[in-house]
């Protein structure tokens, strides 16, 4: 078997970019980017092109909708927050947020909004760091009053009712009971756009201006933001939906005109970020150094390692693991990590190729990003088709797998 400098096998590297090109081949992914790294050596592939029709080619530097691989880099902020005591992990967060104050908590989850008991606690910080803090996305719950009230208010993205801007935001938020008691449950989403509200309110900047000073600007992630502007807008490729019974795109966003070529109202922590293969790599290596890049220190090592070992208890995730192993014919196998850190899944099992250890995120839009501490090992990738379909999970685990196998020492 042939060697690279990288730690990786020539034949094994081979092998994941044939698995890539097929998806490509087969019309099912029209483009994607993948960049691995280990040991300091770094390989990418620019595979297919920026719409389902043609166009240009994928290039190394497309800039991509993250969706919800947002979450792991955003929660970078609170972090630095903590590390400078600015926040502290059990203080009530009704001194910045006073919308969450004194919460009333549905008696059944799927009982009418109005038939509530008051919250046994406050919400704290780290209710919200390890999205624990009573309301979030639950596909188990959809079809209830509460889970309808959060679609008709505009609390989540991608939704035709757009977002507001944070304060209104806030406020119809604060309107609504909680779903669980603060602490009780993992929940999706919610949480990481509340976190964004928080650090805004917190140093008295946007929460893209304080995540651009602390995070994105020392790590040299130049093309990471909250839109794309119009100097780069030839860059970002349209996102596609394809039609669950027939597999016909649809088109879910464009670049020019779309949804993330204008400055958003709400400045999103849960799935609000655009990117690049490198600028992503940077962020999780610096996660990998225990907070360093080069010789500057971004995070210390006790966040990071606070932010990727699993946070909850059994009973706090037991939704998000029926989800991923009871209903894989609606995650499409994703999630079965087994644990959560504060933005990000954590391995807590060995469950595929991955080790124990492994943390990062996968995205709506057929993004993937995860580092492995125990190979010293980076995986991002990005594509643009949504999960209204099998494919883009199925070449996400392709994607892990076929980097596993090509791991050579």
């Amino acid at each position: 078997m042939g060697h690279s400098d990288s730690g990786f096998s020539a034949t094994g590297l081979r092998r994941l970019r044939e698995v890539l090109a097929r998806y490509v081949e087969s019309g099912k992914i029209p483009g994607l980017v993948a960049l691995v790294s280990r040991g300091g050596e770094t390989h990418v592939e620019a595979i297919g092109t920026m719409r389902h029709d043609g166009g240009a080619p994928m290039r190394r530097d497309t800039i991509f909708r993250m969706a919800s691989t947002s979450k792991p880099v955003a929660m970078a902020a609170a972090m630095v927050l903590l590390d400078e005591c600015r926040l502290r992990l059990d203080d009530p967060v009704q001194q910045w947020l006073p919308e969450l104050a004194d919460r009333q908590v549905l008696k059944q989850i799927d009982g009418p909004l109005d038939d509530t008991v008051p919250a046994r606690r406050p919400i704290t910080v780290r209710d919200l760091l390890t999205s624990t803090f009573g309301l979030g996305m639950d596909l188990t719950s959809l079809g209830t009053p509460i889970m309808g009230a959060i679609f008709e208010q505009g609390l989540t993205p991608n939704l035709p009712v757009p977002m507001p801007k944070p304060d209104e935001w806030m406020r119809r938020l604060g309107a609504l009971p909680l779903m669980y008691q603060p602490g009780e449950r993992w929940q999706y989403q919610i949480s990481h756009d509340v976190l964004g509200v928080l650090v805004a309110r917190v140093t008295g900047q946007s929460f893209e201006a304080f995540l651009r000073e602390r995070i994105f600007d020392p790590l040299g992630m130049k093309d990471t933001a909250f839109h794309v502007p119009d100097d780069k807008i030839d860059r970002l490729p349209t996102l596609y939906a394809p039609d669950p019974q027939t597999g016909e795109f649809h088109v879910w966003d464009e670049a020019k005109g779309g949804r993330w070529s204008q400055p958003p109202a709400f400045q999103g922590g849960g799935g609000g970020l655009v990117s690049t293969a490198d600028d992503y790599h940077a962020y999780f290596q610096m996660l990998l150094n225990g907070g360093m890049h080069g010789s500057e220190r971004i995070l210390s090592r006790p966040a990071v390692e606070l932010m990727t070992t699993n946070c909850l208890t059994p009973e706090q995730q037991a939704t998000r693991h029926a989800l991923a192993v009871n209903s894989v014919h609606v995650s499409f196998g994703q999630g079965q990590q087994g644990g959560w850190g504060m933005g990000m899944a954590v391995r807590t099992y060995r469950g595929d190729y991955a080790p124990i250890g492994q943390f990062g995120w996968d995205g709506g839009s057929g993004t993937s990003t995860y580092a492995d501490p125990d190979n010293q090992l980076t995986g991002i990738l990005l594509a643009q088709v949504g999960l209204s379909v099998p494919d883009p999970a199925r070449l996400v685990q392709d994607f892990w797998t076929t980097l596993y196998q090509a791991i050579d020492d």
